[in-house]
C-alpha cells in the first residue's frame, strides 16, 4: 500500500495549482457538467499515468541501479524546483467545440504531455512497487485535486493556499530525491 499512498500524496500536492487544474476550472466554467468532466479527467489521466509509469519501470531494466538512483534524485530535485513555479493557461487558449467528455479527455490528456505531474508519475514507477499501485495513486492524485475545482468552481479555486500547497508538494519531491541518493531505486 506504500507506493498507492506516496503516490496518491505526492500527485494530490503536486497538481494544485498546476495548469490542469486551471484547464479543469476552465471546463467547469464553460461545460456546467461535472460529471462528464470527471469522467474525462479519470480517463486521460489513467491513459496517460499508465503509459508513464510503465515507461518508469521500464527504465529500471534499461539503466543502472546506480545510474537510475542519480537519475531519479536529480529529476525528484528539477520537479522540486519546477513545483515552486505558478502555472497558468493562456486566456486565449481554445477549448475543443466537442461534448464536455470528448473536450475534457483529450484536453487533460495533451495538457498532462510533460506536466510535472507525469514527470512525477513515471519517477514514482522507477521507486515503487507494484505498477497498478502507482498508476492508481497517481490517478487518485489528479483527481483529488481536480474534482473539487470542477464541483466547487472558482469560488474554492480562489481560496485555495496555492503558494503553501506549491512549497508542500516542492518539499515531498525533495524528500523524495533525498530518500532516492540514501536508499537507492527498489
Amino acid at each position: 500500500m506504500q507506493a498507492l499512498l506516496v503516490s496518491t500524496g505526492t500527485v494530490t500536492l503536486a497538481e494544485i495549482g498546476d495548469k490542469t487544474q486551471l484547464l479543469a476550472l476552465l471546463l467547469a466554467a464553460r461545460y456546467r457538467k461535472p460529471w462528464p468532466i470527471a469522467l474525462g479527467i479519470l480517463a486521460a489521466t489513467l491513459v496517460n499515468h499508465a503509459i508513464s509509469a510503465w515507461l518508469g519501470a521500464e527504465l529500471t531494466d534499461w539503466l543502472s541501479p546506480e545510474v537510475l538512483r542519480w537519475v531519479v534524485t536529480a529529476s525528484f530535485l528539477a520537479v522540486a524546483l519546477w513545483t515552486l513555479k505558478p502555472d497558468t493557461l493562456d486566456e486565449n487558449e481554445k477549448l475543443p467545440a466537442h461534448g464536455a467528455f470528448l473536450a475534457t479527455t483529450v484536453a487533460f490528456f495533451l495538457a498532462e504531455i510533460g506536466d510535472k505531474t507525469q514527470v512525477a508519475t513515471v519517477l514514482l514507477a522507477t521507486r515503487y512497487e507494484p505498477l497498478w499501485q502507482v498508476i492508481a495513486g497517481t490517478t487518485i492524485g489528479m483527481l483529488l485535486a481536480n474534482l473539487p475545482v470542477v464541483w466547487l468552481g472558482h469560488r474554492f479555486a480562489d481560496r485555495l493556499p496555492l503558494k503553501l500547497a506549491r512549497s508542500l508538494a516542492a518539499l515531498v519531491f525533495f524528500a523524495l530525491a533525498l530518500w532516492v541518493a540514501w536508499r537507492g531505486v527498489g
